[in-house]
């Protein structure tokens, strides 16, 4: 069955057909119907499996659609937006990387269509947005952080939403969205036709499909917290110290293009990328810290091939919609077990085939124990076959207990000096010498004497030292 049976118009279907889709996923073909009938709709499948055309398609098909002429065609006041030019749908994604996504998906299936969408979200200017908003636009998708900002300015009007979007919902909770989604919820009107795309579905996502969603039409698509069947995935034992060599190693060895590390820490992100380029590794870090332009640079060149390796942290696990990515490594093992399946979900995408590499640590077992109880399956960590962990020297055991450094036993002792001094004898071997150097000969030996963190003396005390009998006469401080 193609898209020609699903319903969607003429428009559409040829922005479907330059793009290059003939046959549509499970989630699309089971969603875009009802969507298309103005369902609400809770779509539930793993990551690379196309929730987004699930969405965009009968958004666009819908927006698409003839309407009445507006009633008037005055300007808002104190807005600037034009009644025949509004927003009329509204996608809420978590991050930067998927608002980004899933406007290229808008501008690629509605290119044959008069509609004008813009993407919002944090890091960049608000000035071009500000712009945009003003001239009036049909699709908004934002982060929520920006979006509320906007909201709070005035910058845009919510209140003829036609179609509501929230896109990795789960996600969204986990990052701690939850209030900032429902202000957004609040501000479009409760008319309206709400979808909610997630990768899991938990408690906490059923009590906010509840509040938002009108006699949802449940749709899912392969079984739930499973990876996708065409991701290939492996667990290697490693010490700590010995998983950067790992990590070279396995690059190396396997002959990986296109590879992408997962960080737990930005930190960690930034110092695995530069481990690798000292090795001769083209790679490139992506993470909070950098700036948008910073980002999108990284990702386009990962994507033309620039870089090999693309080392990220779980903000790029739901946002990145890279084809061709063969091979994805926890260089950290990830504490929560969805997010395992968001990290590993950017390899074998659309059917592709992908390999996934989890390094393991003593202290990762318990994080692998979770994964395992999440996906309902064991996973064996084994020893990566070739590999030999480099041997780190490490300082040799001190067996005197004395701080000085002891005499050589080999010298020989003398029982005077040149100049009939006595001098000291040299220890016998295998036994610490426990006398004191003269502080007069060698006063660069004098021992500080370590600091007092005791109570504090008071200061009478410390006067009464002070006395003398100097001349014939007696003083005392007291």
């Amino acid at each position: 069955m193609g898209f020609t049976s699903l319903g969607l118009s003429d428009h559409i279907l040829k922005g479907i057909q330059a793009a290059g889709y003939t046959v549509p996923t499970p989630i699309q073909s089971r969603a875009i119907a009802p969507a298309l009938e103005g369902r609400d709709i809770i779509g539930i499948a793993q990551t690379g499996t196309g929730k987004t055309a699930a969405f965009v398609l009968p958004m666009l098909h819908r927006l698409d659609m003839p309407q009445a002429a507006p009633p008037e065609a005055l300007t808002r006041p104190g807005l600037g937006f034009k009644r025949h030019h509004h927003v009329r749908a509204l996608v809420v994604t978590p991050t930067r990387e998927l608002a980004q996504q899933v406007h290229d998906a808008v501008r690629k299936y509605g290119r044959f269509l008069r509609l004008k969408a813009i993407s919002i979200y944090g890091g960049v200017g608000m000035e071009g947005q500000l712009k945009l908003l003003h001239r009036g636009v049909d699709i908004v998708i934002a982060t929520p952080g920006r979006l509320l900002d906007h909201l709070t300015r005035g910058s845009i009007d919510l209140s003829r939403v036609e179609i509501l979007v929230l896109d990795e919902a789960d996600r969204m909770l986990d990052m701690g969205f939850i209030n900032d989604v429902r202000k957004i919820v609040g501000a479009v009107p409760k008319e309206r036709q709400a979808m909610m795309f997630s990768a899991t579905m938990s408690d906490e996502i059923q009590k906010l499909a509840g509040t938002i969603l009108r006699e949802p039409h449940m749709v899912e698509a392969g079984e739930r917290r499973n990876p996708v069947e065409t991701i290939t995935q492996h667990f290697y034992t490693i010490t700590p110290h010995a998983k950067m060599d790992l990590l070279y190693h396995v690059l190396e060895s396997e002959k990986m293009e296109s590879v992408l590390v997962f960080s737990r820490t930005k930190h960690g992100a930034d110092k695995v990328c530069r481990r690798l380029e000292r090795n001769g590794v083209k790679a490139v870090a992506i993470h909070s810290n950098r700036t948008q332009s910073q980002r999108q640079r990284a990702l386009e060149g990962f994507k033309q091939g620039h870089f090999r390796v693309l080392v990220a942290t779980d903000i790029a696990a739901r946002g990145l919609d890279i084809d061709g990515i063969s091979h994805v490594i926890n260089f950290d093992i990830p504490q929560y077990a969805e997010d395992y399946i968001h990290r590993i979900g950017r390899t074998g995408r659309a059917g592709a085939t992908g390999d996934a590499i989890t390094f393991v640590t003593r202290e990762d077992f318990q994080h692998l124990k979770s994964i395992e109880r999440f996906v309902g399956k064991k996973f064996p960590a084994q020893h990566y076959t070739g590999f030999k962990p480099p041997v780190r020297e490490t300082e040799p055991v001190k067996h005197h207990v004395s701080n000085q450094r002891p005499q050589p036993a080999h010298r020989p002792a003398h029982a005077h000096g040149s100049n009939g001094s006595k001098t000291q004898r040299s220890p016998k071997p295998g036994k610490p010498d426990f006398k004191k150097r003269d502080d007069k000969r060698h006063p660069q030996s004098r021992k500080k004497k370590p600091l007092q963190f005791g109570r504090k003396r008071s200061s009478a005390k410390r006067l009464e030292s002070f006395s003398s009998d100097r001349g014939g006469a007696s003083w005392s401080n007291y």
